[in-house]
């Protein structure tokens, strides 16, 4: 499996990516839509609100299980993807393309407790 490594990985199986404009987007690894399957239905957090790092905020649904979305760091979730409510399996055909939410970061530290691509890889084959 591939884990790209400009991601920060959450050992809860989401990714976070530093944007631009100071903002981060949040997915589901690669690892994490293998596991599910055929993924049918994503609950992500809605705008406005607070969650912490961790935190279980939503939930994703697949032909075989649900399995909680958790906030790789503690934010405001700023934005939802309107695509996965009308193509939730995109977030299978590309994990790292079709992501959850958006926040804006209240503890921009908690990104050094997140793992590396290659700390991710071994957590996630350890499984």
């Amino acid at each position: 499996m591939i884990y790209p490594d400009n991601l920060k990985y959450h050992e809860s199986h989401t990714w976070l990516k530093m944007e631009s404009d100071g903002t981060c987007t949040v997915g589901i690894t690669h690892h994490a839509q293998e596991q599910l399957g055929d993924v049918v239905y994503v609950d992500a957090p809605t705008a406005g609100r607070t969650v912490k790092q961790g935190e279980a905020c939503g939930v994703i649904e697949s032909v075989k299980t649900a399995a909680d979305i958790h906030a790789p760091a503690s934010g405001v979730v700023i934005e939802t993807n309107p695509v996965l409510e009308d193509a939730p399996e995109t977030v299978n055909t590309d994990p790292y393309g079709a992501w959850l939410f958006r926040m804006k970061l209240s503890d921009p530290a908690e990104r050094a407790a997140l793992l590396d691509a290659a700390a991710y890889q071994k957590a996630a084959e350890a499984q």
